[in-house]
């Protein structure tokens, strides 16, 4: 049963109890909800603060799971959230903001002016009222030397004094999710039972069978090509290959020699030129919003809303790669049965 097969909900499933109940923090589009769903969780509480997310996180998760919409536990700011309000749930899942840790960013951390490293201490919050089975926290390789290494102490300690014996690792989409995107990102995962500690291990390394070809799409419009516009000058000397991906840096053209699609990321909703490059049977073009989807390891049936392309590159460049995610919430609940 394949990611698709598994992405759609019977009517004979609606009633049929969980093997786990989970809480999507930060939930952007979904990647965490939809890699739960597809191991038979259901998602009781959910939050996310930006407008256009939401609207994607609803169009593809309002149909099978209504009681989260309309019970009102699809939250807006988690910080105006009491944690005692919350249903209870095994397991929490948060790809927390990652700018104030990103070599993208300003590396602020905790210190972010806007606020967004704090709100770590908010999932702190909620473990320590809702004492969940396990968690996993998501966020850039960076968060690991960020200021030096005392960062990610200070979530250890965290975390430790709630009672969670804790672990984490740097895995990267194209070795461990058979996703054809070089993203590296840490995770952290924590238990409340010793003993399911002991029995977790991150998954192995397996084998890259999906190439750039089976994420790009057959038809594409024609809004995406660089064909006579201004940037085809600078792009048509360089970008010669088909099945290669390349990026735009200002001032020339970078070549992706690893057979993979570079790092997705936020940024790419800003500026018009930071979407990764092809070349097809029409020309030179961007990828597409779809295609984004494709390298996260979204399911075809996926729905993306009547929102700005801008926004769906920036959706897809913050979300995370759902079968390596998949692969760590299995995992996450053998030790638990073992």
């Amino acid at each position: 049963m394949g990611l698709l097969d598994r992405f759609e909900t019977k009517e004979s499933d609606v009633n049929k109890k969980p093997n786990f109940t989970f809480i999507d923090l930060f939930a952007g589009i979904g990647g965490f909800h939809l890699a739960a769903s597809n191991l038979g969780g259901q998602c009781v509480f959910a939050s996310e603060f930006d407008d256009n997310a939401r609207k994607t996180y609803e169009a593809n998760f309002l149909k099978h799971n209504k009681d989260l919409f309309y019970s009102g536990n699809f939250a807006g700011n988690i910080i105006e959230v009491k944690a005692k309000d919350i249903p209870d749930f095994d397991f929490l899942f948060a790809g927390f903001p990652c700018q104030p840790f990103s070599i993208a960013g300003h590396r602020q951390g905790f210190d972010d002016k806007n606020g967004r490293g704090n709100l770590f201490f908010d999932i702190v919050k909620i473990l320590k009222e809702k004492k969940p089975k396990a968690f996993i926290l998501e966020n850039v390789k960076n968060l690991k030397t960020h200021d030096k290494g005392n960062t990610i102490k200070v979530i250890y300690n965290k975390l430790q004094k709630l009672g969670y014996k804790v672990t984490d690792n740097v895995l990267n989409a194209m070795k461990y999710g058979n996703t054809p995107q070089n993203r590296e990102r840490i995770f952290i995962v924590g238990f409340l039972e010793q003993k399911a500690f002991n029995n977790f291990s991150f998954p192995k390394k397996i084998e890259l069978k999906k190439t750039i070809s089976s994420c790009l799409e057959k038809a594409v419009d024609e809004k995406y090509y660089y064909n006579n516009k201004p940037l085809h000058k600078k792009l048509k000397d360089d970008i010669t290959k088909k099945n290669t991906i390349y990026q735009w840096r200002r001032k020339y053209v970078r070549e992706n020699k690893s057979a993979v699609c570079p790092t997705l990321t936020a940024n790419m909703g800003m500026g018009g030129h930071n979407v990764p490059i092809i070349l097809d049977n029409k020309g030179i073009r961007k990828l597409t919003p779809k295609e984004c989807a494709n390298f996260q390891g979204y399911p075809e049936n996926y729905i993306l809303p009547n929102i700005t392309d801008s926004n769906l590159y920036k959706q897809f460049g913050n979300s995370i790669c759902v079968p390596l995610v998949e692969r760590i919430i299995n995992n996450i609940t053998l030790a638990l049965e073992t």
